[in-house]
C-alpha cells in the first residue's frame, strides 16, 4: 500500500498540477523499498505496485469517456482505466525486477533503476500498439527551462534524468559526510537540474521566430459536447456553426483548421456539403479538418472507415486525404475482440465497425505555408516516427477531439504532449480541438495562441516559422540513449570505487 501510495503521488507532476518537486519524495521511496528486496519476483511486484499506483492516477481521466453513455459503458470503466494501468504498470515491474538482478551483480540500484524506468517507458511506446502517456518526461512540462532539454534528448531520455534526479537525495544520504570527496558526483549529478533549467532559459531567449510570409491561421473550437456530437438533428446546426466561426476574426486567413471528426456526416460524399464549403471560402483559401471517411466495399458489410483529415480547397474539391494509422485501443478498435466482444466489452466510439489504420506517417504540401506534417488525437503523444519518410516539415497540424474527457486533467496531459513535440522538433504546432485545448505553439514550446477548455473559440494567429533540426529531431533517441548509459555507467564506477575505500 506504501508504494502503491508513492506512485499516486508521483502522478501530481504532471500537468496540469505539475507539483515536480514530489520526485524527490516518490523516487527515493520506491528505490528504499526496491532495496530492502528479497527477490527478483519481490523486486517485481514492488515495481507493479509502485506503477500500479502511477498509471491509475495518471490514467484516471479515461473514465470520463465512459460516462458520456454511462448505460451502455458505465461497467466498463474499472476494467479500463484499472486494465491500462495494470498492464502498463508490468513494464515498471520488469524495470524494478531488472534493477535487482543488477544489484547482486555489483550495479548499484541509483544506476540501473533511471536507466530500467527510461527503456521500460521508451518499450510502453512500441508494443502492443505503444501507449507512451504520461512518461515520467512530461514532468518537464511544468519545469521551466528544462523543458528545452527535449530538442537534445526528446521525452525518453528526460524519462531518465527526471527519476535519476528524483533519486539522488538517497546517493546523497549514502555518501556522507556531505561536501566530501564522496558526494561530488551526486552533487555535481544534482547541480545539472538548475545548469538545465539555465540553459534551457537562455534556449529561449536566442530563438525567436518570424511568421511565414503570406500565411495566417484560423483555429476553430466549437466546443461541441459529446453528448451532443453525434445526434443526427444536431450535423445542420453544427455545420453552420463551424462555417460562421471560420469567417470569425479580422483579415482573410489562408488556412483554417477544423477539430478531428467535426462533422456528424460524410463530408466528402456530401455535394451539398462541399457545396457550401466552395461558397463559404474565399479565393485562395484551404479548409483543413478531420473527418470521418469511408472506403466502400463490395456490399456494405464489406466498407471501411477511417478517422482521416482532408485538405479541401476553396472550389469544395478535396485535394489530399491523411488516414490515421495509430488507432486508439479501446476507442477506435478493440484489442482481442474476439475474447471480449462475447463478454460484452464494447469500443467507445459509436460505429458497426472498427476504424480501418492508415498506411504511416503523411503531409501535406500547403502551398506557401509548406509541408505540413499530420497528427490525429493522440498520435501526438507519441515522440517517434512524425515525419513522413524522413522528410522535415515546416509545422505540425494535431486536430483531436478531448471532449470525451470533459473538465479532467486528460485534455491538459494531451495538450503538453504535442507541446514536447514542438520542443522536439523545433518545429510549430497547430492544434485544433473540438473541445479541449486548441493552441497554436512554436519551435520553442511557447504559446503564441491558445484556448481555455470548454469554451467556444477562435485563434487567428500568422504561422510561425520552423526553426534549424534539432539534436533530437536529426538523430532520434541516439543521443538520450549515449547520455543515459554515460552516466549509469560513472555512477556505477563512482559507487564501485567508494565501495572500495
Amino acid at each position: 500500500m506504501l508504494v502503491f501510495v508513492a506512485g499516486a503521488v508521483l502522478s501530481l507532476a504532471l500537468p496540469p498540477i505539475n507539483w515536480w518537486p514530489v520526485i524527490f519524495a516518490t523516487a527515493p521511496l520506491g528505490a528504499v523499498l526496491l532495496n530492502g528486496a528479497a527477490s527478483a519476483r519481490q523486486a517485481a511486484v514492488t515495481g507493479f505496485c509502485f506503477g500500479f499506483g502511477y498509471f491509475v492516477a495518471a490514467f484516471h481521466w479515461i473514465g470520463f469517456a465512459f460516462l458520456v453513455d454511462a448505460e451502455t459503458y458505465l461497467w466498463m470503466m474499472p476494467f479500463a482505466v484499472g486494465g491500462l494501468a495494470a498492464f502498463m504498470a508490468l513494464y515498471w515491474a520488469l524495470a524494478f525486477a531488472a534493477s535487482h538482478l543488477l544489484k547482486h551483480r555489483g550495479i548499484p540500484l541509483i544506476a540501473s533503476l533511471p536507466l530500467a524506468i527510461a527503456i521500460a517507458e521508451v518499450a510502453r511506446g512500441y508494443f502492443f500498439t505503444g501507449f507512451p502517456w504520461a512518461a515520467p518526461g512530461l514532468f518537464a512540462d511544468g519545469m521551466g527551462g528544462v523543458l528545452q532539454l527535449a530538442s537534445l534528448i526528446g521525452m525518453p531520455g528526460l524519462s531518465y534524468w527526471i527519476i535519476l534526479w528524483g533519486m539522488l537525495p538517497c546517493l546523497l544520504w549514502r555518501s556522507r559526510p556531505f561536501f566530501s570527496a564522496r558526494s561530488v558526483l551526486p552533487m555535481l549529478l544534482l547541480l545539472l537540474l538548475p545548469m538545465g533549467w539555465f540553459w534551457g532559459n537562455w534556449r529561449l531567449s536566442t530563438l525567436h521566430y518570424d511568421g511565414v510570409p503570406g500565411v495566417s491561421l484560423l483555429v476553430v473550437q466549437p466546443n461541441v459536447s459529446q453528448d451532443d456530437k453525434w445526434r443526427s438533428d444536431n450535423a445542420a446546426p453544427m455545420f453552420e456553426q463551424l462555417i460562421a466561426m471560420s469567417s470569425a476574426g479580422t483579415g482573410i486567413p489562408t488556412h483554417i483548421i477544423w477539430p478531428e471528426s467535426a462533422l456528424p456526416f460524410l463530408i466528402d460524399e456530401s455535394a451539398a456539403g462541399l457545396k457550401r464549403i466552395a461558397d463559404a471560402l474565399q479565393p485562395g483559401q484551404t479548409l483543413i479538418t478531420g473527418a470521418i471517411r469511408r472506403e466502400k466495399g463490395v456490399t456494405p458489410e464489406n466498407d471501411r472507415f477511417f478517422t482521416s483529415i482532408l485538405e479541401i480547397n476553396d472550389e469544395g474539391r478535396v485535394e489530399e486525404v491523411y488516414d490515421k494509422w495509430r488507432l486508439v485501443p479501446g476507442g477506435e478498435f478493440l484489442p482481442l475482440a474476439w475474447a471480449l466482444e462475447p463478454l460484452g466489452f464494447r469500443k467507445v466510439v459509436n460505429l458497426p465497425e472498427s476504424f480501418t489504420a492508415g498506411s504511416g506517417p503523411q503531409s501535406f504540401d500547403l502551398g506557401r505555408a509548406g509541408l505540413a506534417g499530420l497528427l490525429i488525437c493522440y498520435e501526438a503523444i507519441f515522440p517517434d516516427r512524425l515525419l513522413e519518410n524522413e522528410k522535415r516539415p515546416q509545422w505540425l497540424i494535431n486536430v483531436t477531439n478531448d471532449g470525451w474527457f470533459g473538465h479532467s486533467v486528460g485534455p491538459y496531459q494531451h495538450l503538453a504532449q504535442a507541446r514536447m513535440r514542438a520542443v522536439e522538433q523545433n518545429i510549430p504546432i497547430v492544434r485544433s480541438a473540438n473541445t479541449g485545448i486548441s493552441a497554436i505553439i512554436d519551435g520553442a514550446g511557447r504559446y503564441v495562441a491558445r484556448s481555455e477548455l470548454g469554451v467556444e473559440t477562435v485563434l487567428t494567429k500568422p504561422l510561425p516559422q520552423a526553426g534549424a533540426k534539432t539534436l533530437f529531431g536529426a538523430l532520434g533517441l541516439l543521443p538520450a540513449l549515449l547520455a543515459c548509459l554515460v552516466a549509469s555507467v560513472t555512477i556505477a564506477f563512482s559507487h564501485t570505487r567508494n565501495d572500495r575505500r
